[in-house]
């Protein structure tokens, strides 16, 4: 899978050119050659797929025979990720965007090791959003994630109470007394649903208060505390078990 700026308009027979960094790493890493078939996609729901025509050092051709356009899938999944320290950010990324999260926030919680600003932030926000574009690739994405700006929990305070009110806002929490399992989905074609997922160190009382007021239910998954890293994944995945997108 590759990912091209748009594929607005195309059909069968078209030719479409690939090129920069993208089809440098498919011609020259991984040896793509006339011939191969490969799909494309614009990562907002259009897929296409054809043979190579041409190859060059920092682009490649393909013959067009196969379109798909897929909606959207509902619901609408947004996870935010409290900033984890070193490479477990990345990881968080690259395993919500396999399991089919439409968006990861990340957030700036009042315990989290990791301070992204400045420059710092900036880095951070790319290397989110690259293992992001990457990890929809592999997992064959027609739909890619985006990765929002860092986020303060005022901007978290926001973003569940409109969930609240439209779909609907859980935030993990290993002294919660409710089960993930009994939490009510959204009806089909309602609001997004909204996960945080705090910290290391865990949410502090003020967060958990705050969150709370602003309408998220607050749940344990089970008996284990998970790290911030693989949290949010174990989460989702309980939650698309009961839609019919994993129906």
């Amino acid at each position: 899978m590759h990912l091209v700026p748009a594929l607005d308009g195309v059909v069968a027979g078209d030719r479409v050119e690939v090129d920069g960094d993208e089809a440098h790493h498919a011609v020259t890493v991984r040896r793509l050659r006339v011939g191969e078939r490969v799909a494309l996609t614009d990562g907002r729901g259009t897929t296409v797929r054809g043979e190579v025509a041409e190859t060059g050092k920092r682009l490649f051709a393909v013959t067009v025979d196969e379109v798909e356009r897929v909606d959207e899938p509902t619901p609408r999944v947004v996870v935010v990720q409290a900033l984890p320290k070193g490479e477990r950010g990345e990881l968080a990324v690259e395993v919500l965007t396999e399991i089919g999260v439409a968006e990861i926030v990340p957030w700036a919680a009042e315990r989290s090791v990791a301070v992204w600003r400045g420059e710092r932030a900036a880095k951070g926000h790319a290397r989110w959003t690259a293992t992001a574009r990457e990890a929809a690739k592999q997992a064959r994405r027609a739909w890619h994630p985006t990765v929002a700006p860092l986020a303060t929990t005022d901007d978290v305070l926001a973003l569940v109470a409109g969930a609240a009110r439209a779909g609907v806002a859980v935030v993990l929490h290993e002294q919660a007394t409710s089960s993930l399992a009994g939490v009510r989905l959204p009806a089909e074609g309602a609001g997004p649903v909204v996960l945080v997922v705090g910290p290391e160190g865990g949410l502090s009382d003020d967060e958990v208060a705050r969150l709370s007021e602003a309408g998220a239910q607050t749940v344990r998954l089970g008996a284990e505390v998970l790290r911030t890293s693989t949290a949010g994944v174990a989460a989702v995945a309980a939650l698309l078990a009961r839609t019919p997108r994993w129906g």
